[in-house]
């Protein structure tokens, strides 16, 4: 039997558009949506302890440790009665991976912070829209040539 690769992608991003926000949103539903709109979290989902993870690092001031995130996001959980799901240190660091993977956090040292300690729509449009989403698009632009060529 022969052996079938499987086609991993080299990258990849959700983008879905909700409503604007409103004044009267709070911040943490401010910031599920933006998870929600990046495909950090998905429509429906009860496991949002990323919502935590990034409100966290929004709100640092200094880098922190994925220890004082797990505490922190335990603690943010806590004061909202929200279920605890997804605390578990090894999730917490997955989370935290997801954000590195996608440009919004990064690594200094054995620390943690948003990528350097910018706003985050610089992040987005530096980051994400110039160079992460436009590597994604060209491709996809040469598999159109790729087809047309084929056809």
């Amino acid at each position: 039997m022969a052996l079938v690769s499987k086609d991993i992608p080299l990258a990849e991003i959700t983008l879905r558009k909700y409503e604007k926000p409103y004044p009267s949103d709070n911040k943490r539903d401010i910031i599920r949506k933006l998870c929600l709109s990046v495909g950090l979290l998905q429509p429906g989902d009860s496991r949002d302890v990323i919502v935590d993870v990034m409100q966290l690092l929004l709100e640092s001031k200094k880098e922190i440790s994925s220890e004082e995130i797990v505490s922190g996001v335990i603690n943010l959980r806590k004061n909202a009665k929200l279920p605890m799901q997804g605390i578990a240190p090894s999730n917490i660091r997955r989370q935290i991976k997801r954000l590195r993977d996608i440009y919004i956090a990064e690594k200094s040292g054995n620390n943690y912070r948003i990528s350097e300690n910018e706003n985050l729509a610089v992040i987005f449009e530096e980051k994400i829209e110039k160079f992460y989403l436009q590597s994604i698009v060209s491709r996809v632009k040469e598999y159109c040539t790729a087809v047309n060529e084929r056809r």
